[in-house]
């Protein structure tokens, strides 16, 4: 993350921390067996990541925030992707292609990092989410082939671009910042 704000960056690599672990902990819900050590240790960076920005986040909270004035927008765009992501998910389902669900989530979360690059005001974001989108895309005649649930690949996809994204904001807060307990 590229931004002044202490409290934001903070906030956004302990977010992506817990956002690999759970993308990690989906992914293992149809594994091939030699993925599931590399998938557990996944989860276990995330929490890890995770957990060592909580103090920086509980510390800073009344610091300063792009989110200053915009929470309003913020929470509209939250809003509309989860909307979109439960809504997509039930029309899956009901077509029998639920497996689909993992790769249809993933492809809402890629996307929903371009407005929030605009109310941040932090266009790595936009990197973020460009590659997770086309990565998306390029799983999917791989996804078309088999009949296993999509988590598989959408899930560590996501996992690994969160973690990677998560470190090296991590190496630029602590560079900025200093140690963030």
């Amino acid at each position: 993350m590229l931004t002044e704000f202490v409290r934001d960056h903070a906030f956004t690599i302990g977010w992506f921390g817990l956002m690999t672990f759970v993308w990690f902990g989906w992914s293992q819900e149809d594994p091939p067996p030699r993925w599931r050590w590399a998938l557990g240790a996944g989860s276990l960076l995330g929490a890890a990541i995770a957990g060592v920005f909580v103090p920086a986040v509980v510390t800073g909270w009344d610091g300063p925030s792009a989110l200053d004035g915009h929470y309003a927008g913020f929470g509209l765009i939250v809003l509309l992707e989860v909307l979109v992501a439960g809504l997509g998910a039930l029309v899956l389902w009901r077509r029998g292609r639920a497996h689909w669900t993992a790769w249809w989530i993933a492809l809402v979360v890629a996307l929903h990092f371009l407005p929030l690059a605009v109310v941040l005001g932090d266009w790595s974001l936009v990197a973020l989410s460009a590659v997770q989108t086309l990565g998306l895309i390029l799983l999917v005649p791989r996804l078309q082939v088999t009949r296993g649930a999509t988590s598989r690949l959408a899930g560590p996809l996501m996992g690994c671009t969160l973690l990677l994204f998560a470190g090296l904001s991590t190496l630029v807060f602590l560079v900025r910042h200093g140690a963030p307990w």
